[in-house]
């Protein structure tokens, strides 16, 4: 009796150990997803005209979900919430879903803990790209996306694929010489763009806009062309998370546990860039989203890609879109200047635990 009365404790204990993780994800995305909708409310109700909270849910209940029932708001108000606030709100929820997926892989992928979507040179590309398209005397503009807006892109997208053909070739271990390779390319680039703004003249405003970050150009046009590549490219890195949770383990363990290593790497490297690249050409250069929250997100759930991508996705949408309303709020400010407001302290937070042998 007394040994059977200790195995059944014993099953009694681990089911609820069991179940504690369960519950503490369950938890976790409910959070998540409230804090989605409560932003995405509160950033479509509030700027320097004020949208009463219940007429933008009718509004929004009437003009996406096609609900019925007497119109009872302003016709401006209608036109503020669909033409102007939402496509901003939305852009970068999807802006915030690429940066931090991206950033959550790249953490695993590299197995360094401050890496983020612009460790490989990223933001430098894309930066000169604008600059370029500064200096450049050529105007015109394709689903309101301009030569700014390309040049950034390919320059994002060019500086990877330099990155990675330069470090397959250094000698290094793949890691340490894509790390130290982006970090040679990005101090190139750098010094371009410091001479792109030097010779910028009048469009200097312009190059800093873009450094800066921001939706304030957002509209259904951009967030159409932008939001498939980075929504889609989310999507193909999500449904790695057992590559990359073999990556995690280190080449070898993952080799062993049937992963290619080599091509899982390439891949996740290339959706990755993709995804910002994409982003950073609609918003220009927001950092530390992809640093912050995948950290956050381990805290809660752990560190299984098979929790740490979809939550970082949802968490990431509803920081960025807070950074937006929180920069509208105060007169404009640039979306950058919020999030560095946030993730510099964590950083540094971060960067002493590393120091003292924080793993990932």
């Amino acid at each position: 009796m007394t040994t059977g009365g200790g195995l059944a404790i014993g099953a009694g204990s681990r089911a609820r150990a069991r179940g504690r993780p369960r519950r503490r994800v369950l938890l976790a995305t409910l959070v998540g997803l409230v804090a989605l909708v409560v932003v995405l409310v509160a950033g479509v109700a509030a700027g320097s005209v004020f949208v009463a909270p219940g007429d933008t849910l009718a509004i929004l209940g009437h003009r996406i979900l096609g609900l019925g029932g007497e119109r009872t708001w302003p016709e401006a108000s209608e036109t503020i919430v669909m033409d102007l606030r939402l496509p901003r709100v939305l852009t970068a929820m999807v802006v915030g879903v690429g940066l931090s997926v991206a950033g959550a892989a790249l953490q695993g992928l590299l197995r360094n803990p401050l890496a983020d979507p612009y460790v490989l040179g990223t933001a430098s590309g894309a930066a000169l790209g604008a600059a370029i398209a500064v200096l450049v005397p050529v105007r015109g503009l394709v689903l309101e996306f301009g030569l700014l807006h390309g040049l950034a892109f390919l320059g994002a997208l060019g500086s990877v694929t330099l990155v990675y053909r330069l470090a397959r070739t250094s000698g290094l271990a793949p890691l340490t010489g894509l790390l130290l390779t982006g970090y040679a390319v990005g101090s190139l680039l750098a010094a371009g763009l410091a001479l792109s703004m030097y010779l910028s003249g009048a469009g200097l405003r312009q190059i800093f806009a873009f450094l800066l970050g921001g939706f304030a150009a957002a509209s259904w046009e951009r967030l159409a062309v932008a939001a498939p590549l980075i929504l889609g490219g989310s999507l193909a890195i999500i449904s790695r998370a057992r590559s990359l949770n073999g990556l995690l383990l280190g080449d070898e363990t993952a080799a062993h546990l049937g992963v290619n290593v080599g091509r899982e790497r390439t891949i996740l490297l290339a959706l990755a860039s993709l995804v910002t690249a994409a982003g950073v050409a609609i918003s220009g250069l927001v950092g530390f989203v992809g640093l912050v929250i995948p950290h956050v997100v381990r805290l809660l759930v752990g560190p299984g890609a098979r929790l740490v991508l979809p939550l970082s996705a949802l968490y990431g949408a509803a920081l960025l879109a807070a950074a937006d309303l929180v920069a509208r709020l105060f007169g404009e400010v640039p979306v950058g200047v919020v999030t560095a407001v946030i993730g510099a302290p964590f950083f540094l937070v971060l960067l002493r635990r590393t120091r003292e042998g924080y793993e990932l």
